[in-house]
C-alpha cells in the first residue's frame, strides 16, 4: 500500500476521530508515520514527527485493513499486529471511533 493510499484512508477517517481530543501517531515503520491532531474542532493530518498522547505501531497494510473494517483492533492487538505506546485511554477511544 502506497503512502498516498494510506493518506487518503486516514483523511477519510478524520471526521470519526474528531472526538478523541488527543494527538495520535500512527508509526508505520519504514513506511513513515502519520500524526492525527484532534484537539481542535477539526482534526488535522500530518506526516510530520511530533509528540503524541498515543502512538500506534502498525504496518501500512494492517492500518489499511483496520481503517477498512477488515481487521478487528482488539484481535490485532492480542496477536501483536498492533502495539501501543502512551495512553491506553486514547487507544480505547480510537477503537471506539473507528469501530
Amino acid at each position: 500500500m502506497s503512502a498516498d493510499e494510506i493518506e487518503e484512508k486516514l483523511k477519510t477517517a478524520l471526521p470519526q476521530l474528531g472526538n478523541l481530543s488527543a494527538v495520535v501517531k500512527f508509526d508505520l515503520g519504514d513506511d513513515g508515520q502519520w500524526l492525527v491532531d484532534s484537539r481542535l474542532s477539526a482534526p488535522s493530518l500530518s506526516s510530520e514527527d511530533g509528540d503524541a498522547d498515543c502512538t500506534i505501531l502498525i504496518s501500512a497494510d494492517n492500518l489499511a485493513k483496520l481503517l477498512d473494517g477488515d481487521l478487528d483492533p482488539m484481535l490485532a492487538y492480542t496477536l501483536g499486529k498492533i502495539k501501543i505506546q502512551g495512553s491506553m485511554g486514547v487507544a480505547m477511544k480510537l477503537v471506539s471511533a473507528i469501530g
